[in-house]
């Protein structure tokens, strides 16, 4: 589902067509243009993880990186694509884009450095292992320590890194190199497709986009939607079960907008951005069961930020809706 390279050609035809392309000055070069891609990610991840920390009912470290990994390419592609971020070729993780102003960006820490040990603890073997599944363990491994205390990476250049993490809400983030148009939340990833990531004209907008699915994180939707027992399956589409999906749907845009002035974004980029995606050519001819209609959309999306403007006029605190008492799905 996360592999990088059998999407990498959807991604280079994107590219060519794009305006973001001509903007991020990465024409040469399609890995160039996702690496870019991926330094946004990283940093509109880390803004807005960090900045709602208060909100977030689960919080882990933040360190503000995105994390790849050689082997996510075929061996005749990975020179060429670990170009970007300077990386060897060696089987060794590394990061491959480091938010501004972030834990690991005030260390010095430069993006493609092999990474051997957490802690002292080797990382999981790259023999047998599928590289996202080495990645995600690996996200795993450091979503699940203290939030205080201070990581220190063993390097392959035979440096040692301390890093001290800041506290941020509980997700991690991934950008897929996919030209489909899509974003994804499993109660610990934010995964955004490299077409999605493209169709933001700016990063108000592109955060827009991640804190939806940033939102479906922090209130639980995967959890909750299991315990609601709904048809993942094509039931999904009907009835009970793409009505629960529609509320999850729903409460994610509603907070989104909050997560966005939280962060010092514009909240407005919110309803600008699912505007234009709705009027999208190439649209379905049919709205699916599980989203509502995008005008529904927008129009739930300028109700909150109407709320966030009149809050902010009347001098009172932000309080978004929904995270201290989620509505129950039945």
């Amino acid at each position: 589902m996360f592999r990088r390279l059998p999407a990498l050609a959807l991604a280079c035809a994107a590219i060519a067509a794009a305006p973001f392309a001509a903007r991020a000055d990465t024409a040469t070069s399609p890995y160039a243009a996702l690496a870019a891609m991926e330094a946004r990610v990283a940093a509109i991840g880390f803004r807005l993880t960090t900045a709602n920390a208060n909100w977030c009912p689960v919080r882990q470290p933040q360190f503000g990186w995105l994390w790849g990994d050689p082997r996510l390419y075929a061996e005749e592609d990975r020179a060429a694509a670990l170009v970007p971020y300077d990386a060897s070729t060696s089987d060794a993780p590394f990061p491959a884009a480091i938010a501004p102003d972030s834990p690991a960006a005030r260390t010095g820490l430069r993006i493609g450095t092999p990474i051997l040990k957490l802690n002292g603890a080797s990382l999981p073997p790259a023999e047998g292992t599928d590289a996202f599944a080495r990645i995600s363990a690996l996200e795993t491994a450091l979503a699940a320590l203290p939030l205080d205390r201070p990581l220190t990476l063993a390097t392959g250049d035979g440096q040692t890194v301390d890093i001290q993490p800041v506290t941020g809400c509980a997700s991690d983030f991934r950008l897929e190199a996919r030209d489909r148009p899509a974003g994804a939340a499993d109660g610990r990833l934010v995964l955004i497709s490299y077409g999605l990531a493209l169709f933001a004209e700016d990063d108000a907008e592109l955060a827009a986009a991640v804190a939806h699915e940033l939102a479906h994180n922090i209130l639980r939707h995967r959890e909750r939607l299991d315990a609601a027992g709904v048809d993942r399956g094509l039931g999904k589409q009907f009835g009970r079960s793409a009505r629960l999906f529609r509320q999850t749907e729903i409460e994610a845009d509603r907070l989104s907008v909050w997560l966005l002035a939280g962060a010092g974004y514009d909240p407005t980029a919110a309803a600008r951005f699912w505007t234009r995606f709705g009027q999208r050519e190439g649209r379905p001819l049919f709205q699916a069961g599980t989203h509502p209609r995008w005008r529904d959309r927008v129009a739930t999306l300028e109700a909150e930020a109407a709320a966030i403007a009149a809050a902010r006029a009347e001098g009172e605190p932000l309080v978004p809706p929904l995270v201290a008492n989620p509505p129950p799905l039945e």
